[in-house]
């Protein structure tokens, strides 16, 4: 395989792993923090004014005053559901648990369920709770009593992600079987085409069977929340109770009921909240608004977040490395900013949630891995001479001074051998230059076949000089080196001429010493180029070496 294909074939594969990674960081969430980050950033500012059709009555702390301590009488609540009755209202989430008897006796909780059959479209909440410590979750139920007179039931589980942030909710829970609509649903699916159809939502996959002692959850969508915290129409239960809050105010309106006061009820964060909590009742409204408006925030289906997280990082990586890309820098930036960018419109023309951290993050790692290879290759590159791929001159220098410096230390051997290509410029007068490069080439193959162990360094000064440093080498094993290069010079076929002893040949100038604390490079380099001489002087295709001692 040509050097070309197997460039092309090593990028193709680096791009490929990248997609690989970033739909697998993708699907499992790795990044969930920088995910809902972004999510949280974007929907703090893309709230909307409500239209109206959804009014929170506030038992708050001023309805608290007025009438008295909690929990009330059930039939409080009965003349509550009267006087929205008669405003005409188009329906009631009563968002009060009511899973036990009033304390009071039966005919108020006949009362209430009088009230719940005269409204008509009444809900009625269904929670979980375990029976005692480490027990398994069970259903919460309205009283029989109730439960006969509400017209439906629904989950008021609220979903709360990793950080402690309501971003979403289950639109079908239950014990073993998802089998009950959150309660907004519930409440509006009484009204004929007013709930959405069919249902969005992420769908638990097929395969998964519920436990019968698990609660079981389905169709998860993300709340588009209006806006911060008491962002919906609010009017107090005392209010509303005695008469004064005008019938206008309430008609034709889906109502929630709910506990506001402070200390009775938890408080949730949400995207939209800065230092204000969002009580359970404004969080059913919100979620009631967006079913109502259909503005459910749908995740992407895993399969399909990875297969778009892997062909954006695919574009991405395939254009970073491209040979005639000059910035890959700010084709990483650019992939990065359009990611998160392709992620808010996506959101906002479609409804549809694709979580891009994972994406971005593989574009940051690529384009490390891509600047750490390019360090190591310029770095390749400025000790190495691109012709013949030995060290050029500048690493010559460096790791003879290196070298040198280490024999001081350890009083051990150090040989330099340099070579000169003999009948060089004879060979290029009758070959051309392209020849004389690939003899070069070849030449610099043998050195480097004979200088094999770790800390020996062949090396070409430029031209046709070559030299190779042989660390803890004694006389007699520069001499064993030297004469190898040189045998294996002689298979070459180098002529230049006719004749036969009209060929390129090598001449080999070695100096070894045990340095002392005053010995210096430039006195090896001379000692190595003094015996180069005499090898040239002597006729040449041979070595000459200066004895062993100490400079």
């Amino acid at each position: 395989m040509s050097p070309a294909a197997l460039s092309r074939l090593l990028r193709a594969g680096a791009a490929l792993g990248a997609a690989a990674l970033a739909a697998l960081l993708t699907v499992s969430g790795a990044a969930w923090r920088l995910d809902d980050f972004l999510y949280d950033l974007h929907l703090s500012h893309w709230g909307y004014p409500p239209d109206g059709d959804v009014v929170v009555v506030a038992i708050d702390d001023r309805s608290l005053n007025e009438l008295g301590q909690w929990p009330w009488p059930r039939d409080l609540h009965a003349q509550m559901l009267d006087r929205l009755g008669y405003a005409g209202v188009r329906g009631v989430a009563l968002d009060l648990v009511l899973s036990e008897p009033d304390r009071s006796g039966d005919e108020r909780d006949r009362a209430l369920a009088a009230a719940m059959r005269r409204l008509g479209r009444v809900a009625l909440p269904v929670t979980t709770a375990p029976l005692r410590q480490n027990a398994p979750p069970v259903e919460v139920l309205p009283t029989p009593t109730f439960a006969a007179a509400a017209a439906t039931l629904g989950h008021t589980d609220i979903e709360l992600d990793t950080d402690g942030t309501a971003r979403g909710l289950f639109l079908k829970a239950g014990l073993g079987d998802a089998r009950w609509p959150a309660l907004a649903l519930a409440l509006i699916a009484q009204d004929a085409g007013v709930a959405p159809d069919p249902l969005p939502g992420l769908r638990r996959p097929g395969s998964e069977r519920g436990s019968p002692y698990q609660w079981t959850r389905d169709n998860y969508v993300r709340i588009r929340y209006a806006g911060p915290p008491d962002t919906f129409s609010q009017v107090s239960y005392a209010d509303v109770l005695s008469g004064q809050v005008p019938a206008e105010l309430l008609r034709d309106r889906w109502v929630v009921i709910g506990v506001t006061a402070t200390g009775l009820v938890p408080r949730y964060l949400t995207p939209m909240s800065e230092d204000v909590l969002m009580h359970g009742a404004e969080y059913q409204a919100n979620v009631l608004e967006m079913l109502l408006h259909r503005r459910a925030i749908v995740p992407l289906a895993p399969l399909w977040q990875g297969l778009l997280a892997a062909a954006m990082l695919l574009a991405a990586v395939l254009a970073m490395i491209h040979p005639r890309v000059q910035r890959p820098a700010l084709i990483a930036g650019a992939a990065a900013l359009l990611t998160a960018a392709g992620s808010v419109v996506l959101l906002r023309l479609t409804d549809l949630w694709f979580p891009p951290a994972g994406t971005i993050a593989t574009i940051a790692v690529a384009y490390l891995a891509w600047l750490i290879g390019h360090l190591r290759h310029w770095r390749h590159e400025a000790n190495v001479d691109t012709l013949t791929q030995l060290g050029n001159r500048r690493r010559f220098d460096h790791v003879l001074q290196r070298e040198l410096a280490s024999a001081r230390r350890t009083r051990a051997p150090l040989s330099l051998a340099l070579i000169d290509v003999d009948h060089f410029k004879a060979y290029n007068d009758a070959h051309g230059h392209r020849a004389g490069d690939k003899l070069l080439q070849k030449i610099a193959a043998v050195i480097a076949a004979h200088a094999r162990r770790p800390r020996d360094l062949p090396a070409r000064f430029g031209g046709d000089e070559f030299a190779v440093i042989l660390p803890d080498t004694h006389v007699e094993g520069a001499a064993r080196v030297a004469d190898a290069i040189l045998a294996d010079m002689r298979k070459l076929d180098a002529r230049y001429g006719a004749r036969e002893d009209q060929r390129v040949s090598l001449s080999v100038g070695l100096y070894t010493c045990v340095p002392s604390p005053h010995t210096h490079v430039r006195t090896v380099f001379d000692g190595a180029d003094a015996a180069l001489y005499r090898a040239k002087e002597n006729g040449r295709d041979r070595r000459e070496a200066t004895r062993l001692g100490e400079v």
